[in-house]
């Protein structure tokens, strides 16, 4: 994450995104430096618009607080209790499958 943190650093204060700049970066922060990851970065971010992904970014939870936000409000006006129970049922689902077999990253790192 200290390799995109670099790029972003870079791109906020105007300075190309290459090697030697990501890696004066990172060593400036003290993070022992992996040149492949350096590279890699340098080349996933050569045809990116910084600006454009931030925005974008940040406009979709945005958005979905907004529809989430709108559907409650039609919920708690109509009254209508089967629409809450259907969500209860739906998060005790979803702890159940979380217990099943334990699969998902959450096993992977305890």
């Amino acid at each position: 994450m200290e390799y995109v943190y670099a790029a972003l650093i870079l791109n906020e204060t105007g300075e190309e995104i290459n090697e030697d700049n990501i890696t004066g970066v990172l060593e400036a922060a003290g993070v022992d430096v992996e040149e492949s990851r350096v590279k890699a970065l340098v080349a996933a971010l050569e045809d990116v618009d910084i600006e454009e992904a931030i925005e974008t970014a940040a406009a979709a939870p945005a958005a979905g607080a907004a529809a989430g936000g709108a559907a409650d409000a039609d919920d708690s006006e109509d009254g209508d209790d089967e629409a809450d129970e259907a969500d209860a049922d739906e998060e005790e689902d979803d702890d159940e499958e979380e217990d099943d077999g334990g699969e998902g990253l959450g096993e992977l790192f305890g």
